[in-house]
C-alpha cells in the first residue's frame, strides 16, 4: 500500500489558533474539512490524523502533530517508521516568512531558514521531504520580536486575505499530490514570482 503524510506544522492548544505560526494547521485542516474527513488524535505518534483512503491501495494521511512546533520531527519520524516510508513520502506544510503574505512556494531542500518546525524535521529525518511554504511576508512592526510577530495574529485584513486563499492553498496541495513536486514546483512557485512584494 502506498502512504503519503501530508503534515500541517504548528502548536496545539486554543491560544495558538489562528496565528501566523498555524497556518500549516489551518490549510490542512481546510484540505480535510473539503474531503470530509475525520480527524482522531492518536497518542502513540503524538498526533491528530485524518486517514483518507484514495483509492484500493492509496492512501494519504493528513496530520497535525501535538509536540509542539520545534518537535514536530518526533512525531513524523514515528509516522514514518510505522508505515514503512522514508521522507520523501511527507509533504511538510508550514508558514515562511520569506515568501509574500497568501503564496506559495513547492521546494525539496534547503535549510531551515530559522523555522524551528523545519529544524526538527531536519535533526529527525535528515531531509528528502517536500516543502509547501505559505507565505506570511516579513512585514512585522519595527521593534517586534521574531517570535511575538509569528505566534501574533493576523490582522482582520490578513485573515481576510488568508479566507479568500485557503481554497488556492488546498487546489495546490492537490496539484502537488497529483503531479509530484518537479511539476508543482513549475506551476506554483512561477507564479509566486508574479508576486510584486516577493522577498
Amino acid at each position: 500500500m502506498s502512504v503519503t503524510l501530508i503534515a500541517g506544522l504548528g502548536n496545539p492548544g486554543r491560544e495558538y489558533a489562528g496565528t501566523r505560526h498555524n497556518l500549516g494547521f489551518t490549510v490542512v485542516e481546510a484540505l480535510a474539512a473539503a474531503e470530509g474527513l475525520k480527524w482522531k488524535s492518536d497518542s502513540r505518534f503524538e498526533a491528530r490524523i485524518a486517514r483518507w483512503d484514495v483509492r484500493p491501495g492509496l492512501t494519504r494521511l493528513l496530520v497535525m502533530p501535538q509536540t509542539y512546533m520545534n518537535e514536530s520531527g518526533r512525531a513524523l519520524r514515528a509516522l514514518l517508521d510505522f508505515h514503512k516510508v522514508t521522507p520523501d513520502a511527507l509533504i511538510a506544510t508550514y508558514d515562511d516568512l520569506n515568501i509574500a503574505l497568501g503564496s506559495v512556494k513547492v521546494s525539496v531542500s534547503g535549510s531551515a531558514g530559522g523555522h524551528n518546525g523545519v529544524a526538527s524535521l531536519l535533526e529527525h529525518l535528515g531531509g528528502g521531504f517536500v516543502r509547501y511554504r505559505l507565505g506570511i511576508g516579513a512585514n512585522r512592526p519595527a521593534g517586534m520580536d521574531l517570535k511575538d510577530f509569528v505566534l501574533g495574529k493576523f490582522s482582520s485584513e490578513e485573515s481576510t486575505l488568508i479566507d479568500q486563499k485557503l481554497t488556492t492553498f488546498v487546489d495546490g496541495l492537490r496539484l502537488l499530490l497529483a503531479s509530484g513536486p518537479a511539476h508543482a514546483m513549475n506551476l506554483l512557485n512561477r507564479r509566486e514570482h508574479h508576486e510584486p512584494d516577493q522577498s
